[in-house]
């Protein structure tokens, strides 16, 4: 295991762990911090599970953070009653708020396809104070320059749901091609930062018991946008986007802000789609001042 540039500071906030049942789905999540501050939420992207945004947890202060495993990754149990699409999932999140006593101001993030997620649920009712959405998904997935590697996605999960199960279980587990999305998404030129974000990804990446659940959501993914929910939410929405996203262009993330009522977007240069590994301090502080500014007296 290679060490985290980031373990000093996140060994400094207490953590506690939780299993909880969910309308009959077990969700694992962790609580990070003071029981008594200000809540926020977090969902984090598809494949990964919440140690993929710890590493943001780690920079943030004066929060109580909450951060489950989305169902069907990391230790969280599949959906029981509902596919593992946009709807399944947003209704779960509104049912897991409710489920650990998550009532009145809080405020939600969602990481990539969380953001997906997250601006569903609040599309559909949830009503948090602020939102935060960090590499958020705000164009068609088959669309545009990225189109061609989106369609090379879509070949390999196919793949993956028609071979045998077994097959298919370990195509999808593949260590080789999981280390290639990970050498195509990061963008930074530290070569120890790229050796421990290969590692995150090779550990947490296949950190999933059900490839039917991981094909769902993978399809889930390429099917939806936060576009069609933007014009929905009415809650102040902070974007923060990076400069080299490859898989929203920055150019989609400006015309993204536009659709929302109140929207501000942020963008970090030098980054790509892991803004959580590769500028975690950068994306913590907007989202700090962003929270803060919102803080009532």
């Amino acid at each position: 295991m290679i060490a985290s540039p980031y373990a000093e500071q996140l060994a400094r906030i207490p953590v506690r762990e939780h299993r909880t049942d969910v309308a009959g789905t077990e969700t694992a999540w962790w609580e990070y911090g003071d029981e008594r501050a200000p809540v926020l939420v977090l969902v984090h992207g598809f494949r990964g599970d919440h140690h993929g945004l710890e590493p943001v947890v780690a920079q943030l202060t004066g929060f109580r953070i909450v951060s489950p495993d989305l169902p069907g990754f990391g230790g969280s149990a599949n959906l029981t009653d509902r596919r593992h699409d946009i709807d399944g999932y947003a209704a779960w999140l509104t049912g897991f708020l409710a489920a650990v006593g998550i009532e009145g101001r809080f405020a939600l993030l969602g990481h990539s396809f969380g953001s997906i997620v997250a601006a569903a649920a609040v599309a559909g009712g949830l009503a948090p104070e602020r939102l935060v959405l960090v590499n958020p998904i705000g164009a068609p997935a088959l669309e545009g320059s990225r189109g061609v590697m989106t369609r090379l996605a879509v070949f390999y999960y196919r793949m993956a749901a028609a071979l045998p199960e077994r097959a298919g279980f370990a195509l999808l587990r593949n260590g080789a091609i999981v280390r290639v999305m990970s050498v195509t998404m990061a963008k930074t030129r530290s070569k120890t930062l790229r050796r421990w974000i290969h590692d995150q990804h090779d550990r947490y990446f296949s950190a999933f018991g059900d490839r039917d659940a991981v094909l769902e959501a993978f399809q889930a993914s390429v099917s939806h946008d936060v576009r069609e929910y933007a014009p929905q939410i009415e809650v102040p929405t902070l974007l923060v986007a990076a400069e080299r996203d490859d898989v929203t262009p920055i150019a989609a993330q400006h015309r993204l802000a536009t659709l929302f009522p109140n929207a501000t977007l942020e963008v970090i240069p030098e980054v790509g789609h892991l803004i959580h590994y590769e500028t975690p301090g950068d994306a913590a502080a907007r989202i700090q001042k962003f929270l803060r500014s919102g803080a009532r007296a």
